[in-house]
């Protein structure tokens, strides 16, 4: 199946079905690696907001909570190459346990920033969480804690991810052809 986002044609090349199996395991590992550290998940807006409602219906770890903050390194289809903090946090991060949930870790420049900024804030500790991570395009040394799927350095939407605010509602994973 093929969608059409302004004037750019993408294809599926991941099915909804293969991505909330992904999801399903990824939650199994954090349940058993986090357990009786009441985590805090901080997921970064807007396109993990999918990534983190369908993750949180397999976290089973008591005392669990989630936060959202809005980050952006993006201006089309082309990373900016800097983050803008757009959204804040208010919890208090001291002494816990922060899994930043990501839709999709390229250069890492997003969260290699975030990671610093939240470092400044004492957590006992933090890791990273990415549904998508494109491996050929990392520019920093970041160390990615739960990996769903690595995938290659092609723009994709859906599942969250967007071209322009376009695409995020769809289930599946889409990539640009080539035109």
């Amino acid at each position: 199946m093929k969608i059409k986002l302004y004037d750019k044609t993408f294809e599926v090349s991941l099915p909804a079905k293969e991505i909330d199996e992904i999801i399903a395991e990824m939650g199994k590992k954090m349940n058993k690696d986090l357990e009786g550290k009441k985590p805090l998940f901080l997921c970064v807006l807007n396109g993990s907001f999918m990534f983190a409602s369908d993750l949180m219906k397999h976290i089973t770890v008591e005392g669990t909570e989630i936060s959202f903050v809005k980050l952006s390194s993006y201006s089309g289809v082309q990373t900016s190459g800097t983050v803008r903090e757009l959204i804040g946090l208010n919890e208090n991060l001291e002494g816990r346990t922060v899994v930043i949930l990501e839709d999709i870790v390229d250069s890492g420049i997003t969260m290699f920033g975030t990671k610093a900024t939240l470092s400044k804030m004492n957590p006992a500790e933090i890791k990273i969480a990415t549904l998508f991570f494109k491996p050929d395009a990392l520019k920093r040394d970041l160390t990615l804690d739960y990996v769903g799927k690595e995938i290659p350095n092609d723009f994709i939407v859906g599942r969250g991810l967007d071209f322009d605010g376009l695409g995020r509602n769809y289930p599946d994973l889409y990539t640009l052809c080539e035109e």
